[in-house]
């Protein structure tokens, strides 16, 4: 038999309150680097692909995207715990990403982006001459990793 608890209900209601007031929510990620390019995954349950908002200003990536429910005339609610809401996420991409060739996919709730390492950031051998002979080293430029912005 299942009991009442107004305070349950009452703390349901107090932090659906405070959460909305908070403002956007985040979105958990992954994010690795594999091979010349990074891959950012994000957990986006719900979410209608078409509300997904992916821009680059700069070296600064934003993600948003919008859960929205849908509220058909004369349903009668017995609980409701998903909310409707709005994610973003900021990255802070170094300089040795190439920003004209960022990709986004959807699929299962789950959204990908592929951020490619630019051809100037990615390892080069330069030859090194010598009284001894030739030799070669490995460069790489510095500032390439992509760093987050907590928000």
């Amino acid at each position: 038999m299942a009991t009442y608890d107004p305070f349950r209900d009452l703390d349901r209601l107090a932090s659906s309150f405070f959460d909305a007031r908070r403002g956007p929510r985040r979105m958990p990620m992954d994010l690795y680097r594999d091979g010349d390019h990074y891959v950012l995954s994000a957990d986006l349950p719900g979410i209608d692909p078409g509300s997904v908002d992916i821009d680059v200003d700069g070296q600064l990536l934003t993600i948003r995207a919008e859960r929205t429910l849908a509220s058909g005339e004369g349903v009668k609610w017995i609980t409701r715990e998903r909310e409707a809401a709005t994610f973003v996420r900021q990255l802070n991409l170094g300089q040795g990403i190439d920003t004209e060739h960022i990709s986004a996919g959807y699929a299962n709730g789950v959204l990908s982006v592929t951020i490619p390492v630019s051809e100037k950031a990615k390892p080069r051998k330069i030859e090194v001459v010598s009284e001894a002979g030739p030799s070669t080293i490995t460069a790489h430029e510095s500032g390439a990793e992509p760093r987050l912005i907590e928000q």
